[in-house]
């Protein structure tokens, strides 16, 4: 008898693209409509059914969880590929930023939703650390090691200072991206 592996299968390459399709669709009604947007409005952008998105997320819960995750991910993941493809490690550090400020800016309504008492949420802002923190870490230090960027900012700080930044970003007279890249500049030797 021939056993099948302990962990889930491994999803289809269509099942990953349906998923992702509800994700970023999820994600642009998130922005525009929050976080408590009727289900109906994501299934209609997606082009699928609501009982298709809850195939895929159970609850609105699930639902939340893995859009915060996939834009974790690919936040994470641009990183690298900056670093590589940019001219400078400072360019590639300020472009990220860039990024993280999209990514902080957009989450109408996450920053109740992570202090709501559910324990998929709270897991979120440890699963946020550990994957953004080491990806800033690393253009903070090739920016350090070409010598264009001080020494004693760390990741977490510099982290922390932009979503500090970015609080209030949704008041028409304030500019978060202005204050964050007046930050950036102020890391330049």
């Amino acid at each position: 008898m021939v056993k099948d592996s302990d962990g889930p299968k491994p999803k289809r390459a269509d099942a990953r693209r349906n998923e992702k399709t509800l994700l970023d669709a999820a994600a642009a009604i998130f922005v525009t409509s929050g976080v408590d947007a009727p289900v109906r409005d994501i299934a209609a952008r997606a082009g699928v059914g609501t009982a298709t998105i809850y195939r895929h997320f159970p609850t609105r819960a699930d639902l939340i969880i893995a859009v915060y995750r996939h834009q974790v991910e690919a936040c994470a993941e641009a990183g690298p590929a900056l670093l590589e493809n940019s001219a400078t490690p400072y360019a590639a550090l300020g472009q990220w930023i860039n990024l993280f400020v999209d990514f902080l800016v957009t989450k109408h309504g996450l920053a109740e939703v992570l202090r709501s008492d559910n324990a998929g949420f709270e897991a979120l802002h440890t699963y946020f650390l550990d994957r953004l923190v080491p990806v800033c870490t690393q253009l903070l230090d090739a920016a350090t090691t070409a010598n264009e960027i001080r020494t004693d900012v760390a990741a977490l700080q510099l982290m922390r200072g932009v979503g500090n930044l970015c609080i209030g970003a949704d008041d028409p007279r304030y500019d978060a991206r202005r204050m964050v890249d007046l930050l950036i500049a102020g890391l330049r030797r």
